[in-house]
């Protein structure tokens, strides 16, 4: 599974931190690793760094399961980390009962 991170000019984050990020999605997202081949997280700053707010940042992350169609969510927060770890949570509920509906229609008698 790979996780490519993009930011806009408005969030500035290092490389160290990319990994760090990059390190805490897969944690979250390990038990889906064998079913999917990406995840693209994509972080704005709604109203630039000059000002603040409850709900400044803006992260839209989107998993590619294979052979199916992406699964997107969009959180927002105060803060990149924030933004991160709540982004992941919801993406992990929405996989979850995704693959749940997908083996519960498997085992339907047709």
């Amino acid at each position: 599974m790979q996780i490519i991170i993009n930011s806009n000019s408005q969030v500035l984050m290092d490389q160290e931190s990319i990994e760090q990020h990059e390190a805490e999605i897969a944690a979250e997202l390990d038990r889906f690793k064998e079913r999917l081949t990406r995840i693209e997280v994509h972080l704005t700053d709604e109203n630039s760094l000059a000002k603040g707010g409850d709900d400044d940042i803006r992260c839209l992350m989107e998993a590619r399961p294979a052979g199916q169609q992406p699964v997107g969510v969009e959180v927002r927060a105060a803060t990149v980390e924030q933004a991160l770890r709540e982004g992941a949570d919801t993406l992990k509920r929405r996989l979850s009962t995704m693959f749940e509906k997908a083996r519960t229609e498997q085992r339907r008698p047709r």
